[in-house]
């Protein structure tokens, strides 16, 4: 078994102050958070009123920034899998928070589905969807080969058992579906720049922290093929700035431009931005 060397040592900046590292999987070049919470203490660690993807609060700039950002993202996502011209149009989206990109889903004519863990997102995402959000064991009971398009967006990295999850969601797939995945890229210039104060390591509840790499040779394991890698470029901004906030104790907007700025423009060349879009395809289908 090849040894793992230690990458970085950096904590848990937004609930408990622990201390984790982050160990280089060279096979697949990703990083794994070490050590681990137990699966049952996983969600001790969501426990804060700033986890911002369980709530619609819009009490600061950040979360501002989330809102306005994420209005806009909410239209290029259903652009995308709009783009994909699934016929029967089943969608499951995991991990789906507050439920704004299915309700997004819902007033485009999608048949969806939703999983959440967390019972506070949850209640909001069912307001929203007619009650389309279910627990996470809600997955085992659905049939195989039924879905259109599953989404994961900025959640693959926040799942254990991940070997587990990846058979799972290629299993409930329709062979001619797709499968989006949106997670970010410790290989970005603003994972560089800011090292051990980088949002995105999000340490533990970010499990796995993947490369362009990694994500291709994971479901190459599982037949599926990377067909199409897109940019996600408002989240070097945003990521940015909540970067200079673990960093120096305040958001320091300008500075967190710039910094965005140029990871994007860097990006151009390197094809390395702040986060990813993958769409991976059946490769019997």
């Amino acid at each position: 078994m090849n040894k793992k060397p230690t990458y970085l040592t950096l904590k848990d900046h937004s609930v408990s102050g622990e201390e984790f590292q982050l160990k280089h999987n060279l096979e697949l070049d990703m990083l794994e958070t070490f050590p681990q919470p137990e699966v049952d203490k996983l969600s001790d660690y969501y426990e804060s009123e700033d986890y911002i993807s369980h709530t619609d609060t819009k009490r600061n700039l950040l979360e501002h920034v989330y809102h306005s950002i994420r209005k806009i993202s909410l239209k290029r996502k259903l652009k995308l899998i709009n783009s994909f011209n699934s016929e029967s149009k089943n969608l499951l989206d995991i991990g789906c928070g507050t439920g704004d990109f299915l309700e997004t889903a819902l007033k485009s004519n999608w048949n969806i589905t939703g999983v959440e863990p967390n019972a506070q997102a949850r209640q909001i995402a069912n307001s929203k969807t007619n009650n389309s959000v279910f627990e996470i064991e809600h997955l085992n009971k659905q049939e195989l080969n039924s879905f259109d398009v599953i989404t994961l967006w900025h959640v693959l990295e926040h799942l254990p058992n991940l070997e587990m999850h990846l058979a799972l969601f290629k299993s409930l797939l329709k062979p001619s579906g797709t499968l989006v995945i949106a997670v970010p890229n410790f290989k970005s210039y603003d994972a560089e720049h800011y090292k051990n104060y980088w949002a995105a390591y999000d340490v533990p509840r970010h499990l796995w922290h993947f490369s362009r790499t990694s994500i291709s040779k994971l479901y190459k394991r599982e037949h599926l093929e990377l067909v199409k890698t897109l940019p996600m470029i408002f989240d070097a901004y945003y990521v940015s700035l909540l970067s200079e906030k673990y960093k120096s104790g305040f958001m320091n907007p300008f500075k967190a431009f710039w910094v965005g700025f140029r990871s994007n423009q860097k990006a151009k060349q390197s094809k390395e931005y702040s986060s990813h879009i993958y769409i991976l395809k059946s490769s019997n289908s």
